[in-house]
């Protein structure tokens, strides 16, 4: 996202001309150890020395981490703490196969056991001054840009996870019967069931407002967070009931 949004016609054609020759991967390396969702708090650092810079940091929970071919690299250049984040960070394109690139062990987590989850460490890694996107102290502003286009997708994903485990839960509830009557008709299932769908489909609303937003030409920062936000909660507590109605 961060080189559709920001690169130049050479960045394009070489990081995503390729992507539509071959099965090429990229990942998107903001999160670290002590820098999550504040994104300001990041250790990264790239120093330029000539024509490269030299980056050396710790990226945590990178999705595609081990399979992606290239890495958008969020790292600071300027070592003023002083220096505000909109200037303060720059955007690095890092092929994997440079040297000084380790990739950590696939993290294992509760859910989406196929995502390709690992920490990224770059210790003295040379950068060619040519991928920088955008210029040096924008990136900040570029992974913030990159956030508002795919916030709405994983809020998709997200509620579509919440409906799936809702559906699986009403059919359950529709065949199981306790105490001679099926279990939907018990008011305490029915009324989970009732919460389940507001918030589905509170979600949903949501996360259609956020690239509606968008495609009026306004900036959709502020309901692509809510989106996100309000659906990864929704699909936590709907799985959760949705055992509880299955267990019933």
């Amino acid at each position: 996202m961060a080189v559709i949004l920001a690169g130049n016609p050479d960045q394009k054609k070489k990081y995503l001309g390729r992507m539509l020759e071959e099965p090429l991967m990229c990942a998107y390396c903001v999160t670290e150890p002590v820098a999550g969702s504040e994104v300001s708090g990041i250790k990264t650092k790239a120093e330029k020395k000539g024509d490269h810079y030299v980056l050396n940091g710790q990226k945590m929970w990178i999705t595609n981490g081990g399979v992606a071919n290239w890495y958008f690299v969020l790292a600071r250049t300027n070592p003023d703490p002083k220096c505000p984040a909109g200037k303060a960070f720059t955007g690095l394109i890092v092929d994997r196969d440079s040297p000084g690139v380790t990739v950590g062990r696939k993290e294992i987590n509760m859910g989406q056991r196929a995502s390709d989850t690992r920490g990224i460490t770059f210790e003295d890694v040379l950068v060619p001054a040519e991928n920088v996107l955008g210029q040096e102290g924008l990136g900040f502003r570029l992974a913030m840009g990159a956030f508002d286009k795919t916030r709405p997708p994983v809020a998709s994903g997200a509620v579509g996870l919440a409906q799936r485990a809702f559906d699986e839960a009403t059919k359950y509830s529709m065949e199981r019967k306790t105490f001679g009557k099926l279990i939907c008709e018990h008011q305490a299932v029915a009324f989970m069931s009732a919460d389940m769908a507001i918030g589905i489909e509170s979600a949903r609303m949501v996360t259609q407002r956020a690239p509606w937003e968008i495609d009026q030409g306004r900036r959709n920062t502020y309901y692509a967070s809510i989106a996100k936000c309000l659906a990864g909660d929704v699909a936590n507590k709907t799985a959760s009931d949705a055992v509880q109605v299955q267990s019933s």
